[in-house]
C-alpha cells in the first residue's frame, strides 16, 4: 500500500520551518482507498512569497490545528505504508522531523516520482511536477496546494506503475537499493558505476560546476554515505537538491586521495566545502639586503604569492630555528631582528656577534655566513619519496618531498628502480603544498618507514 503525500511549508528546510498544509492519499495501485488533508498552523508567519505561491495566508491557518495535534493521525496513516512523493526526501524530511518533535519515529520505505520518472519515462525536457504532468497530459488542479499536487502525483504514480516494464519500482524498494536515498536530480547509474577504490570525487550542480570535493578509501561507499539519513537542516537539503552529477579520479592510495582533495578544494573553492579552504603556513623565513648591503634574515607572516626560504605554522618554531642558525654561524641577533633598538646587540649564549651591527665586520664577510646558514637550513630538510600501490598492477605510486617541501606525486612503472629524487620527477605532477598536506605526509612517513626511499 502506498501513501502519496504532498505538503506546503513556510520554507525550504524542516528544522527552522513549519508545515502549512498536508494531503495524504492511500493508494493500492489502482484506486485511492483513503484520503486525508488539512491546513496546519505552523506557529510562525508565512512569508509573503510563500503566500503568493500557495495562496495559503496567515488568516487561513489561524484556526487550523498545530502539527502535534494531528501528528497521531498522520503517523497512523504513514507508518506501515510506502511513502511516495515528488522529490520525496523534501516531504519525508519535513514530516519525519515534525513527527519526531511530537514523539513519533517514522521509518518507512520511500519512492520518488522525480527519480522514477527519469528512469521509466526518460528523455522528457523537465521532471518538475508541473512540466512532467504537462508532458504526460495529466490534469492538475490547485497547483501548489497539497491536495491538488498530491492528486496529480497519484495519477503520475499510477502511470509509472503501468509503464514500469523494467521493474524500476521493485528495484528502488529492494533492501539492497540505495536509490530512495539519492538526491532527486542525480542519475543512479552514476553512483553504481563508481569504483570501490581510493580516490577523489566531485559533486556537480546543474551547470556542471563543482560544488563539493571529497576523498575516500572506497569512493562508491563514501559517496553513498552522503545520502543516508534525512537531516532536516537547510544546508543538507540545499546540498542534496544541487547535486546533478558525479565525477571522480582514482588514486593509488588513500594518502594520495587526501592530498589531491586538499589541492582541489584550494583550486576549485567548492561552495559546500567548509574545511581546508584557509589552511596555510602562517610564517616564513625571508632574506633581504638592507641599505648598508647586509643580508638580513627575518621571520614574517606569509604573504600571498611570496616565496619564503622555509615555512612553518608556529612562530616559536621559527624562533628556535633562527636561534640555532645564529649560534652555529655567528650571525648578528639584531640583524636577524631578534633584538630591537639601536646600537650594538647583546651577546647570546655560546657566541657573541662579530660586530656586523656596528659595521665592525664588512657586509661581504658577514653575508658569506648568512648564505652558508641558508644553505645549511635547506640541506637539513629531508628529501624522500613515499612509494605505494598504483592504480593497477603495472605501476607504483610516488609522493616526493624535496628538501622539506612537497614537490608532487604521480605513478611510476613498477619495474623502474628509483635511486635518487630527480629521477622520479619525469613521472610526477607538481602540486602546491599547504600545512595540511605536509602534516599528512610527515605523519604517514613516521608510521610507514618501510614505504620510504630516502635520498641524500
Amino acid at each position: 500500500m502506498y501513501a502519496i503525500v504532498d505538503i506546503e511549508t513556510t520554507g525550504g528546510h524542516a528544522s527552522a520551518n513549519g508545515i502549512t498544509e498536508i494531503a495524504i492519499y492511500i493508494y493500492d495501485g489502482r484506486n485511492i482507498v483513503q484520503q486525508y488533508e488539512t491546513l496546519i498552523n505552523p506557529g510562525v508567519p508565512i512569508p509573503r512569497y510563500i503566500q503568493s505561491l500557495t495562496g495559503i495566508t496567515d488568516e487561513m491557518v489561524a484556526n487550523a490545528p498545530a502539527f502535534d495535534e494531528v501528528a497521531g493521525d498522520i503517523f497512523a496513516l504513514l507508518h506501515d505504508k510506502i511513502f511516495v512523493a515528488h522529490n520525496v526526501n523534501f516531504d519525508y524530511s519535513f514530516i519525519q522531523y515534525h513527527l519526531a518533535q511530537a514523539g513519533y519515529q517514522l521509518r518507512t520505505k520511500k519512492l520518488c516520482t522525480v527519480r522514477l520518472g527519469r528512469k521509466i519515462i526518460p528523455g522528457l525536457p523537465s521532471y518538475s511536477l508541473g512540466n512532467l504532468c504537462k508532458s504526460l497530459e495529466i490534469s492538475v488542479t490547485q497547483r501548489h496546494r497539497a491536495a491538488g499536487d498530491a492528486a496529480a502525483t497519484v495519477k503520475l504514480f499510477g502511470l509509472l506503475l503501468q509503464q514500469d516494464t523494467g521493474k524500476a519500482i521493485a528495484h528502488a524498494l529492494s533492501t539492497h537499493s540505495k536509490e530512495q536515498f539519492l538526491p532527486p536530480n542525480l542519475p543512479p547509474e552514476q553512483v553504481t558505476a563508481l569504483p570501490g577504490t581510493p580516490g577523489v570525487y566531485y559533486f556537480h550542480d546543474q551547470k556542471g560546476k563543482v560544488v563539493y570535493v571529497g576523498k575516500a578509501k572506497n569512493i562508491r561507499k563514501r559517496v553513498n554515505s552522503h545520502f543516508t539519513g534525512n537531516s532536516a537542516g537547510r544546508k543538507r537539503q540545499e546540498f542534496l537538491r544541487n547535486i546533478y552529477s558525479i565525477s571522480h579520479e582514482v588514486t593509488g592510495t588513500e594518502l594520495m586521495a587526501h592530498i589531491l582533495e586538499s589541492v582541489e578544494i584550494k583550486r576549485l573553492w567548492p561552495v559546500y566545502n567548509y574545511s581546508q579552504k584557509y589552511i596555510e603556513f602562517k610564517y616564513g623565513f625571508y632574506c633581504f639586503e638592507d641599505q648598508e648591503g647586509y643580508l638580513r634574515l627575518v621571520i614574517e607572516k606569509r604573504r600571498k604569492y611570496s616565496a619564503p626560504l622555509h615555512s612553518f605554522p608556529l612562530l616559536v618554531q621559527g624562533h628556535q630555528m633562527l636561534r640555532g642558525l645564529i649560534r652555529e654561524f655567528d650571525l648578528c641577533p639584531r640583524l636577524c631582528f631578534l633584538q630591537k633598538g639601536q646600537g650594538a646587540c647583546s651577546p647570546i649564549p655560546d657566541h657573541t656577534c662579530r660586530g656586523a651591527c656596528e659595521k665592525k665586520e664588512t657586509s661581504e664577510t658577514y653575508n658569506l655566513r648568512v648564505k652558508a646558514a641558508i644553505i645549511h637550513m635547506q640541506q637539513q630538510q629531508p628529501t624522500f619519496a613515499i612509494i605505494g600501490m598504483g592504480r593497477d598492477a603495472q605501476e607504483q605510486s610516488c609522493i616526493l618531498m624535496e628538501k622539506g617541501r612537497f614537490y608532487g606525486m604521480g605513478y611510476i612503472p613498477r619495474d623502474t628502480a628509483i635511486t635518487e629524487g630527480p629521477q622520479c620527477k619525469e613521472w610526477l605532477t607538481q602540486y602546491p603544498e599547504n600545512e595540511y598536506i605536509l602534516n599528512l605526509i610527515h605523519q604517514h612517513a613516521g608510521a610507514h618507514d618501510q614505504e620510504l626511499l630516502k635520498f641524500s
